[in-house]
C-alpha cells in the first residue's frame, strides 16, 4: 500500500492496483490535478473535506472515478450544506456506516456515522471513516473527523492531529484504542510545524502507532 498525503485530510491511497483518493478539501491545493482516479471518497460535507469549488474539475478529470460519499453529503448535493453550497455528485452514491463496497479488488467499509463534538451549541452532521482493505494489503483507516469509533485489525491510522473538534487527552485514547502499528499525520492544515512536532512526538511516546510524517515526502510504502 502507497499513501500519499496531499495535506490536511486529502490523502492518496494506491493498494492492490486501485487509486483512492479520500477528501479533497479546501485547505490544500495538492489533489488538484489528479488523474487515473478509481474512486473519490467523502467522510463529511465540511468544506476542509470536500472542496466545492474544485470538486467538479477533480471529476471531469477523472470520469471514471466512483464518487462514494457520507450519505448526508448525496442528500445536499446541490443544496446549502453547513459550510456552504454542495457541488453536484452525478452518479455519486451515498455509504452508510456499517456497509462495505468494491472498488475493483478493495473493499471499502463505512464505519462510525457521526462528527465529532465541536460545541453543544453546533449541531452534530454525518461523518463516515472509511476501512480500505484488500487481500495481501495493510488495512488502512481514515476516521474524517471523529475519535469516537475504533475498529479492529488496523495496520495503518490517518491520525487527525487537530481541529476545533480535537483535544489530545482524546487522540491519545483513540490512538491506543484502534492500536495500529503504524500511522501518518492528517488533519493538520491549521497547525506549525511546532505544533506538529509537538502532537506527533506525543502519539509516538505515548500508543502504539508510530506516526511517520509525510508531509511532503511524497508516496510512502506501508
Amino acid at each position: 500500500m502507497k499513501i500519499t498525503h496531499l495535506g490536511h485530510s486529502a490523502t492518496l491511497v494506491e493498494t492492490a492496483g486501485t487509486r483512492i483518493l479520500i477528501d479533497p478539501g479546501n485547505i490544500d491545493a495538492q489533489w488538484h490535478g489528479l488523474t487515473d482516479l478509481d474512486a473519490v471518497l467523502v467522510t463529511h460535507q465540511h468544506a476542509d473535506h470536500l472542496d466545492p469549488r474544485a470538486l467538479p474539475g477533480l471529476l471531469a478529470a477523472n470520469p471514471n472515478a466512483r464518487v462514494i460519499v457520507e450519505p448526508s453529503v448525496l442528500e445536499l448535493a446541490g443544496k446549502e450544506g453547513q459550510s456552504g453550497p454542495m457541488p453536484e455528485l452525478p452518479g455519486a452514491s451515498g455509504l452508510a456506516a456499517g456497509v462495505s463496497v468494491s472498488v475493483g479488488s478493495v473493499t471499502i467499509t463505512a464505519v462510525g456515522g457521526q462528527h465529532a463534538i465541536i460545541h453543544a451549541d453546533v449541531p452534530r452532521i454525518g461523518n463516515v471513516g472509511y476501512l480500505i482493505a484488500a487481500d495481501g494489503e495493510p488495512t488502512l483507516f481514515h476516521p474524517g473527523d471523529s475519535y469516537e469509533y475504533a475498529p479492529d485489525d488496523v495496520d495503518v491510522l490517518a491520525f487527525p492531529l487537530h481541529g476545533p473538534w480535537a483535544a489530545m487527552k482524546e487522540g491519545i485514547d483513540f490512538a491506543r484504542a484502534v492500536g495500529a502499528p503504524r500511522g501518518f499525520p492528517i488533519h493538520d492544515g491549521l497547525l506549525n510545524d511546532i505544533g506538529r512536532t509537538m502532537v506527533i512526538g506525543r502519539i509516538n511516546a505515548m500508543t502504539p502507532t508510530e506516526l511517520v510524517d509525510l508531509r511532503g515526502a511524497g508516496a510512502h510504502t506501508f
